[in-house]
């Protein structure tokens, strides 16, 4: 016993229309949603100075900080690793005040320093009353 009649299958027919109208819609949206930017330059010609150069370079402190944390000041080792310390230490660097322009604080960190080990350096500074501060880098070797 069959009870099932036979009925012609038909082919399934993907319908392509509401496909190309979605994508339309789409393309119309990313159209006007997009910002076409035109790089312009101002030609400008900037003034030129017949000044010497600075006859006084401010005084410089070299603060080096190792990957293990370990801190030198003008090329000495110091044994503590605390601010207060450290500041200490800057401040006999940095001479009497009122000799010319502060000095620089110059920090040279290696890379795999920790992140704590700098940002003790730039309390210190700032303790000792040092607020120009710049960072060595090294630039990048052409491959």
């Amino acid at each position: 016993m069959h009870f099932r009649s036979r009925q012609r299958r038909e082919e399934p027919e993907i319908n392509l229309i509401p496909l190309i109208d979605v994508l339309l819609v789409i393309l119309i949206f990313l159209m006007i949603t997009t910002t076409y930017s035109r790089f312009t330059e101002l030609q400008i010609q900037l003034p030129t100075a017949d000044a010497e150069r600075a006859q006084q370079r401010p005084a410089e402190i070299v603060v080096s900080v190792s990957s293990r944390g370990v801190y030198s000041i003008n090329k000495q080792v110091l044994e503590q690793k605390d601010v207060t310390s450290l500041a200490d230490q800057l401040r006999n660097a940095a001479g009497p005040a009122g000799n010319g322009p502060p000095p620089v604080v110059i920090v040279n960190a290696d890379a795999q320093a920790t992140h704590q080990a700098v940002i003790n350096v730039m309390e210190a500074a700032r303790v000792a009353g040092l607020s120009r501060l710049t960072f060595a880098t090294q630039s990048a070797q052409p491959r």
